[in-house]
C-alpha cells in the first residue's frame, strides 16, 4: 500500500475529501519551494503534487507558467529539484506526494533512470501531462518498475475506451480535470462529471482527484458532492507564493489559504 492508498483509506474513515496543494519546485527559489512544502504538510495538507519546472509547460496557464520561467532563471534543474523533495521527505516521511511534469523531461535521462530518480527521492505518483493515455503505457511499465504509480489525466467527456485504459493503466489516484484548458483561477465552477465518475467507478480506476479550475472553498464543496474524493489547487498557491512580500507573509497567506480550503473537505 502506498502512501495515497493509505491516504485515501485514512479519509474514508474520517468521511472527508482529500485536499492537495500544488506548487512549483524551484519557485520562487529552491530553498524556498522547500519551505514551502513543509508549511503544506503542517497546514493541514492531505499530499501534495509537485511540478518539475519544464521550458514549455502546456497543460498549464499564466500563473504556473510565470513561476516555471523564475524556477528555471534560479536553476531548478531535476536533479537539483528532486534534492528538494528528498529533504521533505526525510522530514515529512508519511506525507503523499505526487510529481506532474512532461514527457521531454522523463525521456532526456531515459525513461527508466527518470522514475527511478524520481522514486529515490521519495515521489509516490507521476503524472506526465501532455502524454495521452494511448500513448501512457511504456511510461506507466517504467513507472511500476521503479515503485511508483503511474498517474493519467481524465477529461470529463473521455471515450469510454479512453477511461478504460485510464482505469487499467492507471495507480494511486486518477486525475480528473473540472474543464477543458489549461490550469488556472476561476470564480465558476460548473461540473458536469457524473458519468465519468460513474464509469471509472464501475472500472475500478484509482480513486477521483479533481483538478484545473478550483480555487475558492464553493469549488471543493461542488467538487466532493459531484463524486470527486478529493481536490488538486494549484494557480491559487502558487499565486501566493509569487506575491510581492517577504516571504514570512506568503507562508503565512498560504497557511491560511491551505486550512480554509482543508475545512470544506
Amino acid at each position: 500500500m502506498n502512501r495515497f492508498d493509505s491516504m485515501f483509506s485514512r479519509l474514508e474513515g474520517e468521511r472527508r475529501g482529500a485536499f492537495v496543494p500544488f506548487v512549483v519546485l524551484g519557485h520562487p527559489d529552491l530553498e524556498a519551494s522547500g519551505r514551502a512544502l513543509d508549511l503544506l504538510a503542517r497546514s493541514g495538507a492531505d499530499a501534495i503534487e509537485v511540478g518539475l519546472p519544464f521550458s514549455d509547460p502546456i497543460a498549464d496557464g499564466p500563473t504556473i507558467q510565470r513561476a516555471t520561467t523564475r524556477a528555471l532563471a534560479k536553476g531548478a534543474t531535476p536533479s537539483r529539484c528532486f534534492e528538494v523533495v528528498a529533504r521533505f521527505r526525510s522530514s515529512h516521511p508519511d506525507v503523499p506526494l505526487g510529481l506532474l511534469t512532461y514527457a521531454n523531461l522523463v525521456v532526456r535521462p531515459g525513461v527508466d533512470a527518470f522514475y527511478a530518480a524520481a522514486g529515490r527521492a521519495g515521489i509516490d505518483a507521476v503524472l506526465v501531462a501532455d502524454v495521452p493515455h494511448r500513448e501512457a503505457r511504456p511510461f506507466a511499465e517504467a513507472a511500476k518498475s521503479a515503485g511508483v504509480a503511474p498517474v493519467l489525466l481524465a477529461p470529463a467527456d473521455a471515450p469510454a475506451a479512453a477511461l478504460e485504459a485510464i482505469a487499467t493503466l492507471g495507480e494511486a489516484f486518477t486525475y480528473v480535470l473540472a474543464r477543458r484548458g489549461v490550469t488556472g483561477v476561476r470564480s465558476e465552477l460548473h461540473l458536469d462529471h457524473a458519468r465519468t465518475f460513474d464509469a471509472l467507478a464501475k472500472l475500478g480506476a484509482p480513486p477521483p482527484l479533481m483538478g484545473f479550475g478550483i480555487s475558492e472553498p464553493s469549488h471543493v464543496r461542488a467538487a466532493l458532492t459531484a463524486g470527486a474524493r478529493g481536490v488538486i489547487v494549484g494557480s491559487k498557491c502558487v499565486a501566493i507564493l509569487d506575491r510581492e512580500a517577504d516571504e514570512e507573509t506568503r507562508l503565512a497567506e498560504l497557511g491560511r489559504y491551505v486550512a480554509s480550503m482543508k475545512a470544506e473537505t
